[in-house]
């Protein structure tokens, strides 16, 4: 069961965001709650690697998986072939542990395998149909981005797609403050989070998730082998983009 994310309501000092056993333990609330139109963009999701998948044996990875939220409305979209594997990566101990309660039953057939791995080594994936990164490619050093990235493409089938989601900066600093201005305010007036919870969330991430320019993704997509790619879904500095490799 996952309780409500109050985390950031304790006083003392705010200490670097970590998907430790505290956020696993309210991490569906969290996301839900902090991410603008999360089950919509699940449900796009969804769809989008349903046309994208073969009859038979298709092959997904979900590249920092964190509870299984994004595996499960995969395997259970009426669409889905029953012979499909899913392969969902955390380096989180605790967030792979939810996950294993949440897809108990597709763990125990082998339809899903759940593995620990840190995005920014990861040396290889095994063939696939569609990879994910929700919101997880921020989190991972920028250094270590475009290589991840060719791991991804590497593994890929022709015609296999990846879809990435992220938090991203404006070009013009103008338009980025006010984005992130209504994304506070989405925060505090959809969500219910207080200024004090989101000021103490912010500063936690401050030094752990580092987010790119719209641009410089496509570019890091780009590099990595992917040509054809495009924005499905933006919201104020939240996007969500396909990228298919021919």
């Amino acid at each position: 069961m996952t309780d409500q994310d109050q985390l950031f309501n304790k006083t003392g000092r705010v200490q670097d965001f970590a998907f430790d056993e505290q956020v696993a333990q309210v991490f569906d609330d969290m996301v839900a709650r902090s991410v603008p139109f999360y089950n919509e963009i699940q449900r796009m999701q969804a769809d989008l690697v349903m046309d994208f998948l073969p009859a038979e044996y298709g092959v997904v990875c979900d590249l920092g998986c964190s509870t299984g939220t994004t595996i499960a409305h995969l395997a259970g979209h009426p669409g889905c072939p029953a012979t499909t594997h899913f392969i969902g990566y955390d380096n989180s101990g605790p967030m792979l542990d939810k996950a294993g309660c949440k897809l108990s039953g597709q763990v125990s057939s082998g339809q899903v395998s759940l593995r620990f791995a840190d995005l920014s080594c990861l040396a290889e994936l095994p063939d696939c149909d569609a990879a994910i990164l929700n919101w997880a490619l921020q989190f991972v050093r920028p250094i270590d981005r475009e290589r991840l990235l060719k791991t991804v493409y590497q593994a890929l089938k022709p015609g296999g797609i990846l879809l990435l989601s992220e938090k991203i900066l404006a070009t013009d600093t103008v338009l980025n403050r006010l984005y992130i201005d209504h994304y506070l305010q989405f925060k505090k007036s959809q969500s219910g989070y207080t200024d004090t919870e989101n000021q103490r969330k912010r500063e936690a991430l401050e030094n752990v998730l580092v987010p790119y320019r719209l641009d410089e993704n496509y570019e890091l997509l780009e590099r990595a082998g992917f040509k054809h790619r495009d924005t499905y879904f933006q919201w104020f500095n939240f996007v969500c983009i396909i990228a298919v490799k021919i």
